[in-house]
């Protein structure tokens, strides 16, 4: 692929509780993309093709969403990765430009939840974790909590055996992200809580509290992706990220193999991208001063941690102790509050953590703001399996002079 690819616009709405807004996904849709559009100064016109993703809804949500824009009959394409949609849409956006196949890309996400834990299909042909829980069950026996919890769950207890990590520690993972969350508009929960008021919130699976766990959330978000082309044309430099590096990884036999819940929720999946991305940017964890990843628990955010090679396997737990994971830290993790604090509308979790760092990259974060950034990651995590890692990089503005 020979052409690079840039984010020059974003958007994204609040993130709120399922049913405590009169929307509907097409609502929600048109607010994220016209922010976008707005953002990247451009008209729908503009756009060439569209990577929609949702995981709750029918087929083609994704042309119903666009018709709210206009109806220019482009190419649109329907996205579902699990909890890793948005970012696979973002992941098929920068594919077509930089294979020259469009010019300017809409990637957008969106989704309407039910309130509670997510309801897995019953039936294991349609259950997209079922082997999975088929290995937890075998290991562990059988449990009446939340299917998903269990995973990361599991993986924490495993983490505490082999390593000697602390419920603790886990909490102060929910601790940095509450508060991280309270200068963040966008987010579900603008709340800190202390240690005390985490721990002692509902166990949901041990070692996993209540206020560990993301929500379920409604909402969308929006990033556009162009060429370098396409931004000299129109004069975008100024406002372009380049995303320099891509990668997408889905399950390898160590998933089920290796009787390790932590290998079975993503461990090596995200290992394989991150490194992929590496490779691809020249980039690595240490030229890296902003990260969204996936928090769905803080446990996944600690295990992420050593898979983004961000400290050595087993030393997560003293990463978050040493408060190298926030503001004053060598890296901010999750300024935008994660999806323990942010939300998780599954559809929208990735292009809102490309939206979070696009404005970071551009020094427009406001009060969630970290100094002297210079490049960024983002980790989304999809059970089932898949992951996306990109990195991003301010872009070479003297490269991107009008014609």
């Amino acid at each position: 692929m020979s052409r690079k690819a840039y984010v020059v616009g974003v958007g994204m709405t609040k993130f709120t509780r399922p049913f405590s807004k009169e929307w509907d996904f097409a609502d929600m849709a048109r607010e994220a993309a016209l922010k976008a559009l707005a953002d990247a100064k451009l008209s729908f016109a503009s756009i060439d093709q569209a990577c929609i993703g949702y995981v709750f809804g029918t087929t083609t949500l994704g042309q119903c969403a666009v018709y709210e824009l206009g109806m220019t009959g482009i190419p649109v394409y329907n996205v579902n990765n699990a909890c890793a949609t948005g970012a696979t849409a973002l992941y098929l956006a920068t594919q077509l430009v930089r294979g020259g196949m469009a010019d300017c890309v809409l990637a957008l996400g969106f989704d309407k939840m039910q309130k509670g834990a997510i309801d897995l299909a019953s039936d294991q042909l349609s259950n997209p974790v079922h082997r999975h829980m088929k290995l937890i069950e075998e290991w562990q026996g059988n449990s009446e909590a939340p299917p998903v919890a269990r995973l990361f769950g599991s993986a924490g207890r495993e983490h505490m055996d082999r390593h000697g990590t602390t419920r603790g520690q886990f909490v102060r993972i929910a601790v940095k992200n509450h508060l991280h969350s309270v200068h963040n508009p966008y987010a579900q929960f603008q709340k800190e809580y202390s240690p005390t008021e985490i721990e002692q919130s509902p166990v949901i699976y041990d070692p996993l509290t209540k206020l560990q766990c993301c929500p379920t959330s409604d909402g969308a978000a929006a990033a556009i992706v162009a060429c370098e082309g396409f931004i000299r044309k129109g004069g975008l430099a100024s406002q372009a990220v380049e995303v320099c590096g891509i990668a997408m990884a889905t399950d390898l036999p160590s998933s089920f193999n290796e009787r390790s819940s932590i290998k079975l929720v993503g461990y090596d999946v995200s290992k394989k991208a991150a490194q992929a991305a590496y490779e691809q940017s020249g980039i690595g964890p240490e030229d890296i001063q902003v990260i969204e990843l996936h928090d769905c628990f803080s446990v996944n955010e600690l295990i992420t941690y050593e898979a983004l090679g961000l400290c050595p396997e087993g030393q997560g737990g003293a990463l978050i102790e040493s408060g190298a994971t926030s503001y004053g830290g060598r890296w901010v993790v999750n300024p935008s509050g994660g999806l323990i604090s942010k939300g998780h509308p599954l559809g929208a979790t990735g292009l809102a953590q490309c939206a979070e760092l696009v404005w970071q990259l551009r020094g427009q974060a406001e009060r969630r703001q970290v100094t002297g950034v210079g490049a960024a990651l983002q980790h989304n995590l999809g059970l089932g399996g898949a992951c996306v890692v990109a990195i991003y990089r301010r872009a070479q503005t003297d490269g991107l002079a009008t014609n």
